[in-house]
């Protein structure tokens, strides 16, 4: 019977150990954890409700989801997709809601409910789980791998290290001949300190544009204004696009903000507002939101520009209308710095993804060796898609397991 070691607690290490299980594989499984608790991050997702995928059933409009990761997850897609996780949830007697948004939660709305599933099937399957358990090095046999851990040494068949973003894990992986990519923050808030912004805190928009001054990405989506500066999806996707850059910059740069969500440039909405202009002429500009804004935010812009309380529409020289379709377009921000979001907190970097044969998930230079979930360097926006990379992976793993072992019955016959 083949030992398998699974290293690391998590989303991909605990689907891989339960559907290598289903497959019929006989097999001694066990996980190692570094840590206490196992599936930290599925309680913690999604406000502790698990964010389990994405409702994008399309392969290439799933793929643009992921940074870093894009073409590599395209043939993985393309065999275990969302429509499967829901499938396989399914099965396990967990139902799975879409909301508004796209992102798709267990039923029950409380992440113990997956917690409690992955435990269950693991003492169905006799998988053993071993936490606080460190591995401290990784050694190659002519059959085989030994681990020097925390708890002594073990010997496995098959190695599936799945141990999320850890540096300790990645210098022993270098070791091996891996390359690995620095890693750095992917999903972040930024920093802001600027007078439009005070005594904002609280005010959410639906839909805001960002970019970087001077890059091409923008972002689009929710934006919250918080006390330490903005977040929401629209700026956590930014930080995931821009993630390498924002480092690069140590967090100190420009960002534009079109607040009302809409791709036009600073003279379109020029033109709409000296037609706003003719149709209020009478009214306070200060107390007049338009598009849609905030009172409170539609305030704070027009006064950023100089507009003063007591003036009217028809007051507005053009030097002030041009001014006020800048800040509500391409409002520019500095930012001073970044606040981890903690909910959601995802590392860009890791194991290089040319070390992978994604057909398989199994390293090219080592066989029997698999590397899956976020020690690899792919990473994705917010809503539910870097829970669904670790699935596709994972579920990989184990159809490739499954196939070599076949194989191998074939070559005794």
């Amino acid at each position: 019977m083949k030992k398998i070691g699974i290293i690391g607690g998590g989303a991909a290490g605990f689907f891989a150990a339960i559907n290598i299980a289903q497959q019929g594989i006989k097999a001694e499984i066990t996980i190692l954890e570094r840590s206490k608790e196992v599936l930290q991050k599925v309680k913690i997702s999604g406000g502790g409700r698990c964010n389990i995928t994405h409702a994008c059933y399309d392969v290439e409009q799933l793929t643009k989801n992921y940074p870093r990761g894009q073409k590599a997850l395209r043939g993985p897609f393309n065999k275990f997709q969302p429509r499967d996780t829901i499938d396989w949830f399914g099965r396990q007697g967990i139902k799975i809601v879409e909301e508004a948004d796209g992102r798709m939660f267990p039923s029950s709305n409380d992440s113990q409910t997956v917690i409690d599933c992955f435990v269950r099937l693991c003492e169905k399957w006799k998988i053993e789980i071993l936490t606080q358990t460190r591995v401290t090095q990784i050694t190659k046999l002519n059959s085989g791998w030994e681990l020097d851990s925390s708890l002594g040494t073990f010997n496995f068949d098959i190695l599936i290290v799945a141990g999320g973003s850890s540096e300790g894990l990645w210098s022993i992986l270098e070791k091996q001949g891996l390359k690995i990519i620095p890693p750095v923050p992917s999903l972040f808030s930024c920093n802001i300190k600027d007078e439009i912004l005070n005594g904002l805190a609280g005010i959410s928009i639906p839909n805001v544009l960002v970019n970087v001054e001077g890059r091409k990405h923008i972002s689009s989506g929710p934006c919250v204004i918080t006390h330490w500066g903005l977040s929401g999806p629209a700026f956590l996707k930014l930080s995931a696009w821009e993630a390498r850059f924002f480092h690069e910059k140590q967090y100190k740069l420009c960002l534009e903000v079109n607040w009302l969500g809409l791709a036009k440039n600073r003279e379109t909405f020029l033109q709409e507002l000296v037609e706003l202009k003719s149709e209020n002429a009478k009214k306070k500009v200060l107390k007049d939101p338009k598009y849609g804004l905030p009172a409170r935010l539609w305030a704070a812009l027009v006064a950023s520009v100089g507009i003063e309380e007591n003036e009217n529409w028809a007051d507005l020289k053009k030097v002030k209308l041009t001014a006020l379709a800048q800040v509500l377009s391409a409002c520019k921000l500095e930012t001073q710095g970044k606040t981890t979001n903690k909910d959601e907190f995802v590392t860009c970097g890791g194991v290089d993804l040319g070390e992978i044969d994604f057909r398989t998930m199994e390293v090219k230079q080592h066989q029997t060796m698999y590397i899956i979930g976020e020690i690899l360097d792919i990473d994705a926006v917010t809503g539910g898609f870097n829970f669904q990379a670790a699935w596709t992976e994972a579920w990989i793993v184990a159809q490739s397991i499954k196939e070599k072992e076949e194989e191998q019955k074939e070559l005794e016959k």
